[in-house]
């Protein structure tokens, strides 16, 4: 069996490399982001492809930038037949994708050429799309412009958030690169190349994106609250406080208010958006507290507010 340099840092990475491991691959190393300081007492956290390296006594390289460090040269010496990378989050360079034998290899969460970049399944929810996949591509220096090996789909069902759907590619991933390795081993695989025209980018999210806006419509703020659960989560500013939102639902029915007023707080917290429409929150978390379901809110903070008053902040 062939001889795999792995690379991956989140959970997404984790079904991934233990696929290749259970298949006999000899991974010879496991190539991960440094270890981060978390929460709000900054614990040393290990990453979670670390943490599975380490279980089954892989050696583990965590340099803070592959290209240039001494890092490269040991990983480059061990003279793999693949690189395969999924979720890893630096690029690599040219050198080092062509020292391996066979090829290196991407697994990629999305169905090139659209959303190449760092988070291809928050904005699959963040633009409501249909369905989402898995793409096995051939690394390139430039960022998920390699060829495709192969490429599978999933519908993307209405109470699937990031978190769920990185729980489902990441299997999709596994299978789908497990059928295909071989197939790039003994040269039968046929590579297709990606169309440019049809370039779709989707860059890391950034802070000034998890805020909803009343400005939105019911179903783009629901489609945010998916995209960014469980992390970082969207929040909305109320009375200058934040409001995360974890759960919410778009309704039927419509309203004559102006977007940012509540519509209806028993047992619920119906809040008006743009176009007439309406969100339901379902699950809230207040500044400086847990989360709680929308009927113990409505019977708590929420029930200071009254239908028409403002809710969402400028």
């Amino acid at each position: 069996m062939q001889s795999i340099i792995f690379m991956g840092t989140p959970q997404f990475s984790v079904p991934v490399l233990e696929g290749l491991i259970d298949k006999g691959y000899e991974i010879k190393a496991v190539v991960t982001q440094p270890d981060k300081k978390v929460g709000r007492k900054q614990k040393l956290t290990k990453t979670p492809a670390k943490i599975a390296a380490e279980k089954h006594n892989i050696l583990v390289y965590q340099p803070v930038k592959l290209s240039g460090s001494n890092e490269l040269e040991e990983l480059m010496n061990l003279h793999a037949d693949f690189i395969v990378t999924a979720a890893y989050g630096q690029f690599l360079p040219t050198k080092f994708l062509n020292s391996v034998k066979i090829a290196a290899v991407n697994v990629h969460g999305s169905l090139l050429p659209k959303y190449r970049g760092g988070a291809p399944i928050q904005y699959s929810l963040l633009n409501g799309d249909q369905e989402t996949g898995i793409t096995i591509m051939e690394m390139v220096k430039k960022m998920d412009a390699g060829d495709m090996y192969a490429q599978k789909a999933i519908k993307i069902e209405k109470d699937d958030t990031a978190g769920s759907l990185f729980e489902k590619l990441s299997y999709l991933g596994r299978d789908l690169l497990l059928e295909t390795l071989p197939k790039i081993a003994d040269n039968t695989v046929v590579k297709t190349a990606q169309n440019p025209d049809n370039v779709v980018f989707s860059p890391n999210i950034t802070k000034s994106q998890e805020k909803i806006t009343k400005e939105m419509t019911a179903k783009e703020a629901n489609n945010l609250i998916r995209a960014l659960n469980p992390d970082p989560g969207a929040f909305m500013m109320v009375q200058g406080q934040r409001l995360k939102v974890w759960k919410a639902e778009v309704l039927d029915k419509k309203t004559n208010l102006e977007p940012g007023r509540l519509v209806n707080n028993k047992k619920c917290f119906a809040i008006s958006f743009a176009n007439k429409t309406v969100l339901n929150l379902l699950v809230l978390q207040p500044a400086g507290k847990k989360r709680m379901d929308v009927k113990n809110f409505a019977n708590g903070q929420g029930s200071k507010f009254k239908p028409g008053d403002k809710i969402v902040d400028d």
